[in-house]
């Protein structure tokens, strides 16, 4: 109630030094007994008018728009109260009603005043800590004001605003809390030298949509010897702790160039309520984030199965709060065992089958090509024949980029299972379809992980070559590709997300030493056996057709044979083992799926850069 105790001083101040505008020096209010009755009726008035407009309820922010337009729409309300007053005879000061309403203009004009010196005087700038970080904004909108306003007014900031700069010329003469908009980025470099910054923190809060922007101001920061710094997203903001001061380095997600792909899965999210799913691989970083969305969505039951007993504990900890281990929903199997995998579906009786259990450490393979073969190729056909002899209606098998032209053993042991599930698809009922990945953000054994591990150990950081480049996906992304497949994908097709463009592996970790607190040398080390420089989405001959979603490729696949994989069983020389995967890899001219779906004039083969 200070407030209002401020309002009702300020109206009564107001209306008594109108009194001895307006009446004599030797009798301004005529009394004691009529000093008491308008102090009395004003701040009736006064308060009452501010709580019926909820200037004490804390409904706005201190001194915006809002509350200056609920002010004066008080001040008239208190004006009329006043007006009430006068006419029932109650002693006010001066004479008529002219008076009365010049009162309540000075009384909103207090009202006003005061509250803008309050919040001129809550944002004063405060002093920085001693080792405080110059640094220049840029973004002077919303999200860029809310920035320098909390930097500005917080004693002991790390942060210090220097400048702000903003690619929008109606700005250039902007103000905020004293700091000046002194061009777009251009002028990055000038302003830097003229101030002494070290730091440019973008504040662009909107997320997904400025990806690209946000990718071209950090090259641009970073040509120029500056640090690159963000804020949270809007979506962190509103959903967590995440404070806009909250100053960080960019996250590999605001860097891809690109926003964040959102497929509609209200479709698809209807496919798994109240069904029976399987998924295997359920401890790794796709299949753990799958079980994880699958078990929102209500499914009948929810069949976990993994060969590492670690993993199936914490999946089951991170999606039920609890990890006893001691229900049909946690399977320990080995995929490589086809007798177990039979017992497994019998027992379950799946309807929808996520498979994402693989081995897929390039270099490893290279060196161990029959572990490959094992588990990639054998391993998948003992769980498509699992899931053909029990009936199941859906089933996605989780393949990777390498499989398109594939020349490691990773890639070709994956394009072995993409053919292997268009078999399927053409000898029993249901949707039997591929997804291929990119590089996973976050995933165990990424090449982020490594990277992150090689900067903390002070480096060097090991690049295999200054052109590589690869596709990036988030978890996310993954998670509803592949849930996607369930609602759209055709059977015998193999589904590929466009993942925008490639990001050389170079940028990443500089960008990323850049951040550390200490210089880290880079190391080119040179392409391993199987490593391509860059990735394909689609092979040679595979049709650009997106029929359903405009960022989802949708590819026929080649058949393979099951008989053709058996007769690889005996083979264990890396060497016989390699060719063997390669020739299965290619499918003859004979066998190859029409292009049907490709229109005239479009190339069969969609570019790396697409």
């Amino acid at each position: 109630m200070v407030q209002a105790a401020i309002d009702a001083i300020a109206w009564t101040g107001s209306l008594l030094i109108l009194g001895w505008a307006t009446k004599s020096a030797s009798d301004p209010l005529g009394g004691a007994r009529d000093l008491v009755i308008v102090c009395l009726v004003t701040w009736t008035a006064a308060v009452l008018a501010g709580a019926v407009c909820g200037l004490y309820s804390g409904r706005y922010q201190p001194a915006t728009g809002a509350e200056m337009s609920a002010v004066l729409v008080a001040a008239g309300l208190a004006g009329l109260l006043l007006l009430g007053a006068c006419r029932a005879g109650l002693p006010l000061v001066g004479e008529g009603q002219e008076v009365t309403c010049l009162g309540s203009l000075l009384g909103g004009l207090a009202m006003i005043t005061l509250r803008t010196g309050a919040a001129a005087v809550r944002r004063r700038p405060r002093r920085p800590a001693p080792t405080a970080v110059k640094v220049i904004v840029f973004g002077a909108g919303s999200a860029g004001t809310q920035l320098v306003q909390r930097l500005i007014g917080q004693p002991g900031a790390q942060y210090q605003p220097v400048a702000l700069l903003d690619d929008d010329p109606g700005k250039r003469r902007l103000r905020i809390c004293g700091v000046r908009v002194r061009g777009g980025r251009d002028r990055l470099a000038e302003v830097a030298a003229q101030t002494g910054a070290a730091v440019m923190v973008i504040a662009i809060a909107g997320g997904c949509r400025d990806g690209q922007v946000i990718r071209e101001l950090v090259r641009l920061a970073e040509s120029l010897g500056l640090t690159a710094k963000v804020i949270p997203r809007v979506e962190e903001l509103v959903a967590g702790p995440a404070r806009i001061d909250d100053v960080r380095d960019p996250r590999i997600t605001q860097l891809l160039g690109r926003a964040p792909v959102q497929l509609d899965l209200k479709a698809a999210a209807d496919q798994f309520a109240g069904r029976r799913i399987l998924v295997t691989g359920a401890g790794g970083s796709i299949g753990s984030e799958l079980c994880r969305q699958l078990h929102r969505l209500g499914p009948a039951s929810l069949v976990m199965l993994d060969r590492d007993e670690s993993a199936l504990h914490s999946v089951q900890l991170a999606i039920h709060g609890r990890a006893l281990l001691d229900s049909d929903e946690v399977v320990l199997a080995d995929i490589t065992d086809a007798s177990r995998m039979h017992e497994v579906f019998a027992q379950a009786r799946p309807e929808i089958v996520f498979h994402t259990a693989a081995v897929k450490h390039l270099p490893l393979l290279e060196r161990y090509p029959a572990e490959a073969l094992k588990t990639n190729v054998t391993g998948t056909l003992n769980v498509l024949q699992a899931a053909a002899a029990c009936g199941v209606r859906s089933f996605v098998n989780v393949s990777t980029d390498k499989a398109a032209d594939p020349v490691s053993v990773l890639g070709t042991s994956k394009r072995l299972t993409e053919r292997l599930t268009a078999h399927m698809a053409g000898q029993f009922p249901g949707v039997w379809v591929s997804v291929r990945f990119g590089n996973v953000l976050g995933s165990r054994g990424s090449l982020l992980g490594s990277l992150t591990a090689q900067i903390a150990a002070g480096g060097p950081v090991t690049v295999t070559h200054p052109q590589v480049a690869r596709y990036f996906m988030t978890a996310t992304e993954a998670v509803q590709l592949v849930l996607q497949a369930v609602a759209v994908g055709e059977s015998g097709e193999v589904l590929v997300l466009d993942m925008g463009d490639q990001v050389r592996i170079v940028d990443l970790a500089r960008r990323m030493a850049a951040a550390a607190s200490r210089h880290v040398e880079i190391v080119f080390t040179g392409l391993r056996p199987g490593e391509k420089l860059t990735e394909d989405l689609l092979g040679n001959g595979e049709p650009d057709h997106r029929p359903r979603h405009p960022l989802v490729r949708q590819v026929p696949v080649p058949a393979l044979h099951a008989g053709e994989v058996a007769g690889l069983g005996p083979l264990t020389d890396p060497d016989e083992v390699r060719a063997a995967l390669a020739r299965l890899a290619v499918a003859p001219e004979a066998e190859k799926p029409a292009a049907q779906h490709m229109v005239p004039g479009q190339p069969a083969r969609a570019e790396a850069t697409r």
